[in-house]
């Protein structure tokens, strides 16, 4: 049987990888890279992960292009997502056929933690269920973006008996949910946390975790806000993609700056 490692390498700083990511690293025969139109700067940070933490010798590499994504546009965004999901499981399970030989072990890279708002896990879940091409899979987690967020600003995740809301950005619509007072946002492509009501919400915002080009915004949310999207929008405009996490806190008692 193939195996699989999906390996968590943290949000960006090559220092976040763990002891048995490394080893995982090592383990491995065959590394499939999924390259993306205009975030080269990716696939060059995973290859420089690899070569600073390998240590059995070169690692075959097999890239795997990525299908459009055009969900941005599409009038029903669950059905283009699925799509999408199918056009990659496709090219995937044919690569996995074709590229690693049974009882050989292939290595998927994912951005912080596997199983947070990370598709890689949930993609080679659908081919191995498929029964095409069975597999043996071995997750890795890895340091979150909600983790690397919260320790760059110094801050907890969560209060004492408090809920934590970890969203998509677009189930903001209506603003802060009633009864959570902790909300991480992720995938805010539109500023959407610069249109909810903005009275006694803090933010922590934080771009490009981990790398040389990090950037941390903090304060009031009425306050920072506008500052967040123009920092938000120099820096995609600057690099041609953006990371970008938000915790937004609600203050409950006499909280403040």
């Amino acid at each position: 049987m193939r195996r699989l490692s999906i390996i968590g390498i943290g949000s960006g700083h090559p220092d976040q990888i763990t002891v048995q990511a490394v080893r995982a690293l090592n383990d491995a025969d065959v590394l499939f890279v999924v390259t993306k139109e205009g975030r080269e700067e990716l696939t060059e940070a995973r290859r420089r992960i690899v070569a600073r933490h390998r240590t059995t010798g070169p690692l075959r590499e097999v890239t795997l292009a990525d299908p459009p994504r055009p969900w941005r546009t599409a009038p029903d965004y669950r059905a283009a997502v699925a799509r999408w999901r199918e056009q990659r499981a496709a090219r995937w399970a044919r690569a996995i056929a074709d590229e690693l030989d049974d009882g050989r072990t292939g290595a998927f890279l994912a951005w912080g933690d596997p199983s947070l708002y990370e598709s890689t896990l949930a993609i080679v879940r659908d081919i191995d269920g498929r029964g095409e091409v069975p597999l043996e899979i071995e997750v890795i987690p890895g340091v979150s973006s909600v983790h690397a967020l919260t320790a760059r600003h110094r801050i907890p995740l969560n209060r004492v008996g408090r809920a934590v809301w970890i969203t998509p950005a677009r189930l903001l619509a209506d603003g802060m949910p009633d009864g959570v007072d902790d909300v991480v946002v992720m995938l805010d492509a539109h500023g959407a946390i610069a249109r909810i009501p903005p009275e006694r919400i803090d933010v922590y915002w934080g771009a490009y975790l981990g790398t040389d080009d990090e950037l941390l915004i903090s304060g009031p949310l009425a306050e920072v806000a506008p500052e967040i999207l123009r920092v938000r929008e120099e820096a995609t405009a600057r690099k041609g993609w953006m990371f970008d996490i938000s915790l937004l806190r609600r203050r409950v008692d006499d909280e403040a700056w």
